[in-house]
C-alpha cells in the first residue's frame, strides 16, 4: 500500500526526470558545439602527413544526401504499414517496429540454437567406419550418398539466400533470420566436411558426387534451375511475372530443396543413430535437421505472407506450377530412395521411404494451401514425426532432450 510520503517521493522523482530531459534551446546548442568539434577535427593540423591531409579534404567533398538516395526505401520513418514481403517502399535499414513477429521470434530462436560441428565426438564413428565388419556395404552405401549430396545441397541453398533471396525480400525482419539462416547452412556445410574428414573419406569423391552420381545430380540440377535467372544481379521484382518468378523460386527452395529432399536421408542416418551406429554423424544431422525445421517454417510462413498480400500472383497456374514442383521434388527423392537402398536396410526398404516421401509431399501441399495429390498415403516411420514435427522439435529419437542450450550441447534422460 502506498503511504503519501511514497506519493511525494513519486513526484520528486518525476520532477527530476523532467528537468534531465534537455529543452530544445540546449537541444540546439549542444548541436552546434558538437558542429564546431566535428569541423576542427576536420581541420588539417601541421602535423598532418600527405596522407591524412589528402583524406580529409576529400571527406571535405563527399556529398551526404548522394549517399542517403542511395539507401533502399523512403527515408520517412516507418510505419508497420508500410511494411511488405516484397517490393516494399520502407526503409529496408529500419528494422523497428516489426510486422512479422514470427519472423523475429525465429531469428531468436535460431541464435539460442547455436552449436558448431567440432562439438560432436567423432571417436566411435571413425572406429566403426574403419573396422572391416563395423558396417555393411549397403550402410556404406548410405553413408557416403548423402554426405555426398547433403555437402553441396546447403552450398546451393546458401547461395540462393546470399544471392537472390535476402536481396529480394524487402522486409528486415525477415532478411535477419536469412541471414541468420546463411549462417547455418555454412555451419552445416562444415559439418559435412568435418564427417568426412573425420572419417577419412576421399573427399574428391565426397564432393563431387552430384556431378557424378545421377540420382545426386537430378536434384541439385533440379534446384539450381530455380536460381539460375534469380542470382543475375539485373533481375528485380516489381511485375507479376517476375514476382511470380521469385515466388517459384521460393517454393523450390523451401518446399522441396528444404522439405522433401532433405527426408530420405536424415531418416536413413538418423535409424543408424537408433542402431547405436554412427552416433556421431547421427548427432550432427540432429542438430542440422533442428535448424532445418525452423528454416522449412520460415519460409513456408513467407510464402504464405506473399500470398495475402499478392493474392493476384496465387492464380490457378501459379497454384499448378507449385503442384507440380512438389511432385516433381518427390519423384526425384523416390528415386534416390531407390538408389541409396537397391535392397532393405536399417529396418525400412525403398518402397516404405516412397510411402514416406508420399506423405511429407502431402504436408507440403497442404501448408502452402494446396490439395493432398497423395490421399491415405500414412507414415511408415512414426519415430520420425518426434523428430520432423516442430511442435515437438526438443523430442529426437525415444529420448527426451532436457534442454537446448547455446554451445550445442544436447543433454539427455
Amino acid at each position: 500500500m502506498l503511504s503519501w510520503d511514497e506519493f511525494d517521493k513519486d513526484e520528486e522523482t518525476v520532477a527530476v526526470a523532467a528537468k534531465a530531459q534537455p529543452t530544445a534551446t540546449e537541444t540546439e546548442r549542444h548541436d552546434e558545439q558538437a558542429a564546431g568539434s566535428v569541423q576542427e577535427a576536420r581541420a588539417v593540423a601541421a602535423d598532418d602527413s600527405d596522407a591524412v591531409a589528402r583524406a580529409k579534404a576529400a571527406l571535405n567533398e563527399l556529398d551526404i544526401q548522394e549517399g542517403l538516395d542511395e539507401l533502399e526505401g523512403e527515408s520517412a520513418r516507418v510505419q508497420v504499414g508500410d511494411k511488405q514481403m516484397i517490393n516494399a517502399r520502407a526503409d529496408l535499414n529500419q528494422l523497428v517496429p516489426f510486422k512479422y513477429e514470427w519472423a523475429w521470434q525465429k531469428y531468436l530462436d535460431g541464435c539460442a540454437n547455436h552449436w558448431m560441428p567440432q562439438e560432436v565426438n567423432m571417436t566411435a564413428d571413425i572406429a566403426l567406419w574403419k573396422s572391416a565388419d563395423g558396417l555393411t556395404e549397403d550402410e556404406r552405401r548410405i553413408v557416403k550418398r548423402n554426405l555426398g549430396f547433403f555437402s553441396t545441397a546447403d552450398s546451393l541453398v546458401a547461395n540462393n539466400l546470399v544471392l537472390a533471396v535476402y536481396r529480394l525480400i524487402t522486409n528486415p525482419e525477415c532478411r535477419q533470420y536469412i541471414l541468420r539462416q546463411a549462417f547455418e547452412e555454412a555451419i552445416h556445410t562444415h559439418a559435412y566436411q568435418y564427417c568426412i574428414e573425420s572419417l577419412g573419406m576421399d573427399e574428391g569423391e565426397i564432393f563431387n558426387m552430384y556431378h557424378e552420381i545421377p540420382s545426386v545430380a537430378k536434384k541439385a540440377s533440379w534446384g539450381l534451375k530455380y536460381t539460375r535467372s534469380i542470382s543475375d544481379p539485373k533481375f528485380e521484382t516489381g511485375t507479376p511475372d517476375t514476382d511470380r518468378q521469385f515466388l517459384r523460386n521460393l517454393i523450390a527452395y523451401y518446399c522441396v530443396l528444404e522439405g522433401i529432399f532433405f527426408y530420405c536421408g536424415f531418416t536413413q542416418i538418423l535409424s543408424m543413430g537408433r542402431r547405436n551406429k554412427m552416433t556421431g554423424t547421427a548427432e550432427q544431422f540432429q542438430y542440422i535437421l533442428r535448424d532445418e525445421s525452423m528454416h522449412l517454417n520460415f519460409g513456408i510462413d513467407m510464402i504464405n505472407q506473399i500470398k495475402i498480400e499478392n493474392p493476384h500472383l496465387w492464380d490457378a497456374q501459379m497454384k499448378d506450377d507449385a503442384t507440380q514442383m512438389i511432385l516433381q521434388g518427390t519423384q526425384l527423392e523416390i528415386e534416390y530412395a531407390r538408389d541409396t537402398m537397391p535392397r532393405g536396410v536399417l529396418g525400412m526398404n525403398a518402397s516404405m521411404m516412397e510411402d514416406y516421401l508420399k506423405f511429407i509431399a502431402n504436408r507440403r501441399l497442404t501448408q502452402i494451401g494446396l490439395k493432398e495429390e497423395y490421399p491415405g498415403t500414412t507414415n511408415p516411420f512414426p519415430w520420425m514425426s518426434e523428430i520432423m514435427d516442430l511442435k515437438k522439435e526438443k523430442n529426437f529419437f525415444e529420448t527426451r532432450v532436457i534442454e537446448y542450450q547455446t554451445g550445442g550441447a544436447l543433454s539427455w534422460d
